[in-house]
């Protein structure tokens, strides 16, 4: 290839990109002090599929190692819900938003302020089950209650707080100098850790009778046809036309035209990760607190339960329209369009493109609300409904597929600003002035 079409630039950060995965993948080996780790394993399998697996499968299998990284990025996430909820009813932050690049640091500084706060409450949490716990052998998983005059719980808190933070500045660390994206290739890296095991298993089920070749097969093939339904809707746009006025000198004026593109799907995966973190938080909370009513509120919302589905559909929706209304603003589209000269056919130019686009993108995000909530909730509700082991989540699915297009969506970009950069490199532009 040459430095052209694949420059140095890209591969730099594509290099650093895979660097700090490996470098998370690494940590997530590294066990937590204190416990015993075959008991560990063997209490966090026996829990099945039930909350303890999923949240398991967004730390990219840390949590069943309680490895330093058990927390994964979930207390960042869950951050930065938190402030961008908040961005929408708090005076003090929407200003802050309202200040570009210095408002979005602070906000930025605040989010990691509530990560912290977080991993330490997430933190006591787990190390204090986990001294309550045995495993399904009847052993202790705390084998060193104390280190020195440092109880266990006080030591876990910090172990873990810090494994988090060094996620989180990771993610940072991609987002700025990687391909970008970094929170999500986090959560890719450790979905797709668990794809060569997964495949392993299910070979094993087959094997040993546990499920029939054909359904194994089927499976597989449903798999297969939910990745192409996910590829085709996240590059499918529709494209609203759009033409400019131009007026040359001495001639008549002529119109050039143009689309406006918008995604099928505004809102990308950021819905089903929101709405998994939140959700995921009081049945955390119930297995770490012996409340009556929070436990009876964990039961109700497992994650194998009807009510978990519903109420994650309800999220969905709610994170689809709200998203995109944070991230797109059909009034200021529409006062761009009009100072460049711009217009949609057969539309008024100002607030009446500012409605009909609002109308587009309202239209649009219902449109990509059903679709997530289909791929996030069908394909666990049939596998439930066949009643076999194997445990196959859409929105592991969604996630791995919509990370890995945006990140080549982010690639191509850095090929293109690469292209165009070398196409005006040595181009010498002459001056107008009278030459002597």
């Amino acid at each position: 290839m040459s430095n052209l079409s694949f420059p140095k630039d890209l591969r730099d950060r594509i290099l650093f990109t895979i660097a700090v995965l490996v470098i998370y993948r690494v940590g997530v080996q590294v066990p937590t002090p204190g416990v015993d780790n075959e008991a560990v394993l063997s209490f966090f399998r026996a829990q099945g599929g039930g909350v303890f697996g999923l949240l398991n499968t967004f730390t990219g299998g840390a949590l069943e190692q309680f490895s330093v990284f058990a927390l994964g990025i979930i207390p960042y996430i869950t951050a930065s819900i938190i402030f961008q909820l908040l961005q929408s009813g708090v005076p003090y932050l929407e200003q802050l938003k309202k200040e570009g690049e210095s408002g979005r640091t602070k906000i930025n500084q605040y989010t990691r302020y509530a990560t912290v706060l977080l991993s330490i409450f997430q933190g006591f949490g787990i190390s204090r089950f986990l001294m309550a716990s045995t495993s399904p052998e009847g052993l202790p998983l705390v084998v060193t209650p104390y280190f020195g005059p440092v109880p266990f719980i006080v030591f876990t808190i910090i172990t873990l707080t810090a494994g988090s933070c060094l996620i989180m500045w990771l993610g940072e660390r991609i987002t700025e100098k990687g391909v970008g994206n970094g929170a999500s290739l986090i959560i890719f890296a450790g979905i797709a850790a668990g794809i060569p095991s997964g495949a392993v298993n299910l070979f094993q089920m087959i094997r040993s009778g546990e499920m029939s070749g054909g359904l194994g097969l089927g499976l597989v093939l449903f798999m297969i046809l939910v990745v192409g339904v996910i590829i085709f809707v996240e590059a499918g746009q529709r494209r609203i036309p759009v033409q400019y006025s131009q007026r040359a000198m001495g001639k008549q004026p002529s119109t050039q035209s143009s689309h406006l593109p918008l995604k099928l799907n505004l809102s990308g995966v950021i819905p089903p990760i929101f709405a998994s973190s939140l959700l995921l938080f009081p049945t955390t909370l119930a297995q770490y607190v012996d409340a009556e009513w929070l436990q009876n509120a964990g039961s109700f919302l497992a994650p194998d339960s009807s009510i978990f589905n519903l109420f994650f559909v309800a999220m969905i929706v709610f994170f689809c329209f709200f998203y995109t209304e944070v991230v797109f603003n059909p009034t200021e589209m529409a006062d761009n369009l009009k100072k460049y000269g711009g217009f949609i056919p057969g539309i008024r130019a100002g607030r009446h493109t500012a409605d009909y686009v609002k109308r587009v993108v309202d239209l649009l995000t219902v449109g990509g609300a059903t679709y997530l909530s289909l791929v996030c909730i069908l394909p666990t509700f049939l596998i439930q409904q066949l009643n076999t082991p194997f445990y196959f989540g859409g929105t592991s699915l969604l996630i791995l597929v919509g990370v890995a297009l945006d990140t080549t969506q982010q690639i191509q970009s850095h090929l293109l600003s690469a292209k165009y950069e070398g196409l005006v490199r040595g181009v010498r532009v002459r001056s107008r002035r009278v030459q002597y």
